[in-house]
């Protein structure tokens, strides 16, 4: 995650206070407060509550998934699994419209308005640039978007929570990388 991006983990720590002493339909409101709070993007501590894990046995257990959701899925996750999951509210939907987006840049750096209208679900050209232009205020990216190509430029984005089963990929790749700084070092010392 960028420096100059807004750090994430300041008021998701209120929530995490708040969260330790509270149960039952006070536990599901304060978690439909932190999935509609400003400057939130990761949620993988709240997730690890004791209080939070109960809730993925019982009948709420929707609203366990639904964070694991915001955590770690996309947009197109939600649509795929809406009939099992609460109902997300305007603001919930667009942060994880947000969230879908960081997902993609973590796949492509230049990311088609095709893909974007498809898995936003957005129902014109016009929302979909306003959804983004949103988005770069918020500091959940920083970007450009390229009209005349139709597609949206990532130059750097929030860190999304990591899976534990993501731990092994994550280091394989740092492994791939030091390797490759390694190669570059011998190099310049070859050449000097």
């Amino acid at each position: 995650m960028s420096e100059e991006l807004k750090s994430t983990n300041g008021p998701l720590e209120q929530f995490i206070l708040l969260a330790k002493n509270t149960k039952g339909p006070a536990l599901i409101a304060l978690i439909n407060q932190l999935l509609e709070a400003p400057g939130v993007y990761v949620f993988g501590e709240f997730l690890n509550l004791s209080c939070v894990e109960e809730l993925s046995k019982g009948p709420n257990q929707g609203y366990f998934q639904l964070l694991n959701l915001f955590a770690y899925g996309s947009y197109v996750d939600y649509t795929a699994n809406k009939d099992t999951l609460p109902v997300l509210s305007d603001a919930q939907k667009i942060k994880l419209k947000h969230l879908t987006i960081v997902h993609l840049a973590e796949k492509m750096q230049c990311i088609p308005y095709s893909v974007l209208m498809r898995d936003l679900e957005m129902p014109t050209v016009r929302a979909l640039e306003d959804l983004i232009i949103d988005a770069v205020y918020t500091d959940v990216f920083r970007g450009k978007l390229d009209q005349c190509r139709q597609l949206l430029e990532v130059d750097d984005c929030i860190g999304r929570d990591i899976q534990e089963r993501d731990i092994g990929s994550i280091t394989n790749t740092l492994s791939q990388w030091c390797v490759g700084e390694f190669n570059v070092i011998l190099k310049q010392q070859y050449v000097n």
